[in-house]
């Protein structure tokens, strides 16, 4: 098993700086993911671990050893690239048996990793044909099959089924997340665009925004209590509610979104916000309820209704100046567009962030 750390690592190009301090401990036997908005640094910092991309700033430490200026061939690590990169005069074994011709294996022991691989990824009996004779996904697993067989120190996927239909991204995620079961005692780090991805197949995941990393932890952390507006925002579909709020006494705060002024009572004792202070109330669309009552959070005119069949997604029409609204209700609903609509949620289902954006939580 081997660990990974990244000490004040970044990145620069001439004059611009892409990648900001970055500080990380990735444990052995982890499946770290890195995820972000395009242009964010996520595959710039795959590359720096490959040593596909010089680190300008930092350090990275491979097993507790500085490798900054080892060649990537030395470094341990197998990367399974977006494109697959399969070459197409070579049968689905010699594709898998390339790299470890190249180090100079026996042919026995060229076999028997092949095999074994192929085994683990049920490609066996693909074993004699072309790539061009593989569906994409099928393509996929053998480009891991080839990553596989070098048996290396750190796994890294870049993006490795975003040429994927949707159908085949399912079972090839699926695959994947069998294949790290497989292999408990390997460390793998792959990077997606796509948050589904990302909490079904991370230990622990890492947010990058804007060449910093906003918010590094457990799936089900990030979206149960993000850092700041962006994390909360970017984990979860639809995006998590923001509504402007103030405080109006311990406890409580009142919401200012709509024309007719919701509430809801918030437990924020230890917050250090004093009376009347503005702040924004976060509100997963998951999380909101009908009433008709008084108690309601807000209360707006439906816009669009989605009718999915397992869930109902409500858009209701934003006020001037504030961000559109959305309700995703379990089930089928029959509600008409134009309807005024009141919701609430659970004290416990809301999040609160100051005015720079971050949690009160990680005050």
């Amino acid at each position: 098993m081997t660990s990974l750390s990244l000490k004040g690592a970044s990145k620069s190009y001439g004059p611009v700086e892409v990648l900001k301090d970055i500080n990380l401990e990735i444990d052995k036997g982890e499946l770290i993911v890195f995820v972000g908005p395009s242009g964010c640094g996520k595959s710039t910092l795959l590359r720096m671990i490959a040593g596909l991309e010089k680190i300008t700033g930092g350090t990275l430490e491979i097993d507790g050893a500085v490798v900054n200026d080892i060649p990537p061939a030395q470094r341990g690590i197998a990367m399974v690239f977006q494109s697959y990169a399969l070459y197409p005069h070579m049968t689905v074994y010699d594709n898998m048996a390339f790299a470890l011709k190249l180090t100079g294996h026996s042919r026995q022991e060229i076999d028997d990793a092949v095999r074994s691989a192929a085994e683990t990824l049920q490609l066996t009996q693909y074993l004699d044909r072309l790539p061009k004779a593989l569906s994409g996904g099928q393509r996929q697993r053998v480009a891991i099959g080839r990553a596989i067989v070098r048996d290396p120190k750190v796994f890294l996927f870049d993006e490795p089924l975003s040429n994927l239909d949707a159908a085949l991204r399912v079972a090839t995620r699926i695959e994947i997340a069998q294949l790290k079961e497989s292999m408990p005692d390997s460390t793998m780090i792959y990077v997606t665009h796509d948050q589904v991805e990302a909490m079904t197949l991370a230990s622990r995941i890492v947010v990058l925004h804007g060449g910093i990393v906003e918010q590094f932890g457990k799936p089900l952390d990030l979206y149960e209590r993000p850092a700041n507006t962006f994390v909360a925002q970017f984990i979860g579909s639809p995006a998590m509610n923001m509504v402007d709020a103030k405080v109006t006494a311990t406890g409580a705060v009142t919401s200012v979104h709509t024309s007719d002024d919701g509430h809801a009572d918030v437990p924020i004792s230890s917050v250090d916000s004093d009376q009347g202070a503005a702040v924004k109330l976060g509100v997963r669309p998951e999380d909101l309820t009908l009433t008709k009552g008084d108690d309601f959070l807000v209360s707006a005119e439906v816009e669009i209704v989605e009718a999915l069949g397992e869930s109902t997604v409500l858009y209701f029409k934003p006020r001037e100046g504030h961000d559109a609204f959305i309700a995703k209700l379990p089930g089928i609903h029959t509600i008409a567009k134009g309807t005024t609509l009141r919701m609430t949620a659970a004290p416990e289902k809301l999040h609160l962030f100051d005015n720079g954006g971050r949690s009160f939580l990680y005050r």
